[in-house]
């Protein structure tokens, strides 16, 4: 059975995106972790697959998200944009609601095309990360290398953010994987290497649980402005520079955070489902 899909990307973060709303197509992890790979496979950062929303949930689609190796992901700001623009072209709207994991997201377009996404209230009780132990979320007692005192909180998924003062001399594939399965991190945790840069810049880069190294993360770019404004590193709106390009993230008076970038079409394909493990 040939089923087509749609390739995107939002700041270099990519994505393969499938439509299971009219039926049922068969993306079972494993064969999700196949498609994703980057030798036999598509590729991609995360794997999406738009289901119908639930009802009552007053969206227009749910998104599932998968990493790489298959596991299910809450959230994913960049992918958010990709289906929002997907769903906005469809509809003829200009905002449209998706419903995840983390919850509904509304996404706005505009007429430049840049695309925002309300991404919620960030959780920052220990048990929302969630850490293994209690723990000040501002403050963790976490070190491996030259990285140490990290910030953690939930964008819907763990995210634990170091602040250095250059990021380009952090061996992040190195220390990365030791962070992500660090015990403390009972759901693993994305790994963001932060550099201030002025209050309203700051330099990230991500290593994202289950995907590894990838040019840009949007929960991850939430949460390090989120944590750079809780120690009074920076201000509560900034531009977030990432491998991939520049995400606009600011941190609402009632709390929730909204990212703003853009969102592009890469290719649209069909491959054989067959080809891959079920």
């Amino acid at each position: 059975m040939r089923i087509p899909f749609v390739k995107m990307h939002g700041s270099g973060n990519d994505f393969v995106v499938f439509d299971e709303r009219a039926a049922p197509l068969g993306l079972t992890p494993r064969r999700a972790a196949a498609i994703a790979d980057r030798n036999e496979g598509v590729g991609c950062d995360q794997f999406i697959v738009i289901e119908r929303a639930p009802e009552g949930s007053g969206a227009d689609a749910f998104m599932r998200i998968r990493n790489p190796d298959g596991a299910e992901a809450g959230a994913c700001g960049n992918a958010t944009r990709c289906v929002a623009r997907l769903l906005a072209a469809e509809t003829g709207r200009d905002r449209v609601a998706i419903a995840t994991l983390a919850g509904v997201l509304p996404a706005a377009i505009g007429a430049d095309g840049t695309i925002s996404v309300d991404m919620g209230k960030p959780r920052l009780g220990w048990q929302d990360v969630p850490l293994a132990r209690p723990c000040d979320t501002l403050h963790l007692a976490l070190e491996a290398g030259m990285l140490a005192d990290p910030a953690a909180l939930s964008m819907g998924n763990p995210h634990a953010t170091f602040f250095v003062p250059d990021v380009a001399a952090v061996p992040i594939a190195e220390l990365g994987p030791l962070l992500e399965h660090d015990p403390l991190f009972p759901e693993r945790a994305n790994i963001g290497i932060a550099q201030v840069l002025a209050p309203d810049r700051i330099r990230l880069r991500v290593w994202e649980r289950g995907a590894g190294l990838t040019r840009a993360c949007g929960s991850g770019a939430c949460a390090a402005l989120v944590n750079a404004a809780r120690r009074g590193l920076g201000e509560r709106r900034a531009t977030v520079i990432v491998d991939g390009g520049r995400l606009t993230i600011a941190w609402r008076d009632d709390d929730h955070v909204v990212m703003a970038g853009g969102a592009a079409i890469s290719f649209h394909g069909t491959l054989e489902l067959g080809d891959f493990p079920p």
